[in-house]
């Protein structure tokens, strides 16, 4: 199991393309801008999960 806090996944065409896990909220979140650059096509949503407390910190596209 992995012991890093903060998740990132890429999912594209309904299916995880990308995921990244680290221990630091700071470094995953550059990695969240970054990846962002990279989900620009239809259907691309991007997710930073605390899995400390299973809540979603942050989300591209932004949710409705």
């Amino acid at each position: 199991m992995n012991s890093d806090r903060y998740r990132l996944t890429l999912v594209a065409d309904g299916r995880p393309t990308l995921q990244g896990w680290r221990e630091s909220e700071t470094v995953t979140r550059r990695k969240f801008s970054a990846w962002v650059g990279h989900g620009d096509r239809p259907g691309a949503q991007i997710t930073l999960i605390d899995e400390e407390t299973d809540s979603a910190l942050a989300q591209w596209p932004d949710s409705q």
